[in-house]
């Protein structure tokens, strides 16, 4: 069973069989939590959790129209939203395509800024709005296509290519900032994007 693909774990599970949905989540742990250690690094196990328990509640719900882990993402997406507004309930509405964690949820150096690059990466991360910053990470460090984006984010895919196209400019312009940022950032487009997708794997 440990190789089946995710669809026919899905289809075991909502079957009655337990073990392929905890082979679905093992396979998909690693991602969820890196998706939410950049941003409420303290919170990240409780809100794995809740996603993946939003997950089993809603199983039955996924069309197959996408992939899983796209399905994944959006229920994470969501949790984060949640827990982010319920935390500043001093603001009637909070703005995620302007607002950053740095404005909403300031939080020390995460662990997984163990490199110098990263860490400098991750901090100019912070300080864009939250939905850039996960329309980011998910393409340079998860390898998340266009198409799939655009199911997380509930978008047109020519919509998502243009959000990403400015948040790749802001990113650079709040990189510039530093004078301590490698050359690949002041160099061309490409070379700032092998750059930031070479620190997937720190």
């Amino acid at each position: 069973m440990d190789e089946a693909s995710d669809v026919e774990l899905l289809a075991a599970w909502r079957g009655g069989e337990p073990h392929a949905g905890q082979i679905l989540f093992k396979r998909h742990f690693r991602r969820i939590y890196r998706f939410f250690e950049t941003k409420l690094a303290a919170d990240v196990d409780e809100l794995v959790q809740s996603t993946f328990l939003a997950c089993t509640r809603a199983k039955h719900q996924f069309r197959a129209e996408s992939s899983f882990l796209t399905y994944l993402y959006t229920i994470a997406r969501h949790e984060l939203y949640r827990v982010l507004s319920e935390r500043r309930r001093d603001l009637d509405r909070i703005d995620f395509e302007a607002s950053s964690i740095a404005d909403l949820a300031p939080t020390p150096r995460t662990a997984i800024a163990a490199r110098e690059d990263r860490a400098r990466l991750l901090r100019c991360l912070q300080k864009l709005p939250v939905a850039q910053q996960m329309l980011l990470e998910l393409h340079y460090w998860e390898g998340v296509d266009i198409a799939d984006l655009a199911e997380i984010f509930e978008s047109l895919e020519v919509t998502i290519r243009s959000r990403l196209h400015r948040a790749r400019a802001a990113l650079r312009e709040q990189m510039t900032r530093d004078a301590e940022a490698p050359p690949e950032v002041t160099a061309t487009p490409e070379s700032f994007d092998t750059w930031a997708r070479g620190l997937a794997q720190m």
